[in-house]
Formats: C-alpha cells, structure tokens, sequence
C-alpha cells in the first residue's frame, strides 16, 4: 500500500468514542474513504455540530454489524476494493442488560465481524474493550490474571479470547477505562449530574467506598488518537501472529476517587464526602435498595431542575445509577506496554477540575443542562 492513505471502516461509529474517532481522522485527512456504520441514524444520535461533517450521510451507512445479512452494506466499496483498517466501535456499553444481549451484541458481533474481515483479507482490524476485566488492585498489566466484573466485561473479554482463534485475521484490541470528555452521556456525565441535583436540593454529596478507591480514566480524544495509533502500528507489522495483541491505553494521572470528589466539590461548590469501608460494607448488604433510594430522590430532583429551567430536549445525560457501575474494585491499569511499544503518550495526561467545566459547558452548549 505504501504511503497511501488507508481506507477506514468504523463500526459503531456514532458512539461517543466512534464518533471522535471518526473526527479525527477527518479533520486530520489521514484517511482515502472514511464509511461511519452505526444502527442509529446521525439525527438520533445527540451529534454535536462539531460531528457533523465527520459523520456526515456520505459516510455514514446505517446497519445492524450484529446481523450477517448487513455485511455486504457495511463492507462492500464502489471500487471493488477492500477496506484497509476495520475500527470497531460497536457493541452494547449499557450496564446491566440480560447477558444474552451482551453475547449478541458484543461477542457475536466482533466475533463474526472478525471471520469477515479475514475472509475479505483486511489487513487490519482494532477492537475497542473494557478493562474491567482484571482480577487484582492493581496496576493490572496485559498479562495479569483475569475476572470480569459484569456480564457486559465477561463478553469483551470472551471476544479476546476467541479472536485469537480465527485464520488470518491481524488484529489488536485496546482496553480502556473510563473514558470522558465532553459531550459524554456514562459515569462521569451521571456524577456531574448528582453533583448538580444534590447542589439543588442543598445536600452534601457522599460516595460510596474510599476516596482511594482508583477509578482510572482516558480523555476520549485520546482513546480516539489510541485507535489510530494501534491500526497504524498493527498495519506496519504485517502477518506477524505475534503483533496480535490486547494493549492497555490509561492516562498519567492514576485517577481515584479522590481526584473526582475534588473536582465535583470545586466545580459545585458542595461537600464531597466518602463513607468509607466500613458503612460501604454494610450498604453492600442491601446495594439494591441503596441504589434505588439514591435514583428516586436525584431523578425527582433532576426532573424537576429539567422543568425549571424550561428545557424541551433534556437530550442522553441524567443522574441515574446502574448497580452495575458501583464497584468496590479498583479500575487501576498499566498502560506501559501501548506507549512503549507504539510510542503513544496522551496529551491530557490528567483528569481534573477542567475536565469536569468542560464537559459541563459543553452540555450547555447542546442545551442539556439545567
């Protein structure tokens, strides 16, 4: 292929690191034809105005990756010829779904987007994962023993281990932890968004577990430059079985709970407080009741800021917990073997109150936010 720009498939490419990715491979022209395949429609996705050039419905297709009747859709070029990098995006990222829908959506698909692309003889494909996968404190490297937290990180880690099992396929597979930035609608968007309710009703904040408790993060400009770090890489290694490989990609910061107290506290103006193991233990006995005291109050508490403040589209961000998304385990990875060996470094190397008033602004900016 030589210096010729890469035809790029991304899969899923209207979620919130898909859509990213898609933006920078657009505004940095590195791709030759760049197709965005996503089952939402651009108009129901919550796009920002910056995305949508990048996601534009010349390149965008709509289908189901999930469904092998798509494949022609999704994979078939004008010019008969096969795309250069696959990106997978795609996959169901909602806590606490039935497993069979994890199975479905997440490993079936990979798995059989994965026999497609070596059928077709691409030479690349990425898979995006989770790192909620490993079993001790931390650091966790690449290597360490594995336990899965949830259903929906037993698939993605199920989708590693078979990938390595299909002929022909040259892959690599970055796992993230929490990613943020703006626009973001997951864990870090519902922490803002208790942080704002319990300002509203004059309450001080309190977590759950230690404010040591490492809750490791990725600003998803960077997941997004990750992506393209790694297909690049796995392009120049060419058949080599041994350049297939899962990587870890963290930034610099170790990030705990600590550090997001500090920064909801300073952006709000409230109390952010821990309760620590002991009281933690204990509401661990009866963490389904907890969690649906806490949504009832902060739901009734954002709906009614929603209806103060007069917003028609209070658009994908709320303070709703999942049960899934508390954990007492550390999300504390080893990202040196990505950077050492790509020669990756993220260019926010640090979660911070910054991160916290950016993501804010920018869900003023959609009229999100009340």
């Amino acid at each position: 292929m030589g210096s010729e720009k890469p035809a790029v498939l991304v899969v899923g490419g209207l979620g919130f690191i898909g859509r990213y990715l898609a933006l920078y491979i657009h505004e940095n022209d590195l791709a030759s034809e760049l197709r965005i395949v996503d089952k939402v429609l651009p108009q129901l996705a919550w796009l920002a105005p910056e995305f949508e050039d990048a996601c534009s419905k010349e390149r965008f297709v709509q289908a189901d990756a999930g469904r092998e009747q798509a494949y022609p859709r999704i994979f078939d070029r004008a010019d008969g010829k096969q795309f250069d990098f696959v990106i997978n995006c795609a996959g169901d990222t909602r806590y606490s779904q039935p497993e069979e829908v994890y199975q479905f959506r997440n490993h079936a698909m990979s798995i059989g987007l994965c026999k497609e692309v070596a059928k077709r003889g691409i030479p690349v494909y990425v898979e995006a994962s989770t790192a909620m996968v490993y079993k001790g404190s931390g650091p966790s490297k690449e290597s360490d023993k594995t336990d899965p937290w949830h259903n929906l990180a037993k698939w993605k880690l199920k989708v590693a281990e078979d990938i390595r099992n299909i002929p022909n396929l040259h892959w690599a597979a970055l796992r993230f932890p929490h990613v943020y930035g703006e626009y973001d609608s997951r864990y870090f968007a519902i922490g803002i968004c208790l942080a704002r309710t319990h300002k509203f009703l004059e309450r001080d904040l309190e977590l759950l577990y230690s404010k040591d408790l490492k809750v490791n993060t990725l600003y998803v400009k960077d997941a997004a430059r990750a992506l393209w770090t790694v297909a690049e890489w796995r392009r120049a290694q060419g058949s080599d079985p041994a350049a297939s490989k899962v990587f870890n990609v963290v930034d610099h910061n170790n990030t705990s709970q600590a550090h997001i107290g500090q920064a909801l506290s300073e952006v709000f103006g409230l109390k952010v407080s821990f309760l620590g193991s002991l009281v933690s233990q204990l509401a661990k006995l009866s963490l389904d009741d907890v969690v649906d005291d806490m949504n009832e109050e902060t739901l009734q508490a954002w709906a009614d800021l929603v209806e103060e403040k007069k917003i028609a589209r209070p658009g994908p961000i709320s303070p709703f917990i999942d049960r899934d998304m508390i954990k007492d385990q550390n999300l504390c990875i080893d990202g040196t073997l990505f950077e050492t060996t790509t020669g990756f470094k993220p260019e926010r190397p640090a979660f911070n109150v910054d991160a916290v008033r950016d993501m804010v602004a920018s869900y003023e900016r959609m009229g999100w936010w009340p």
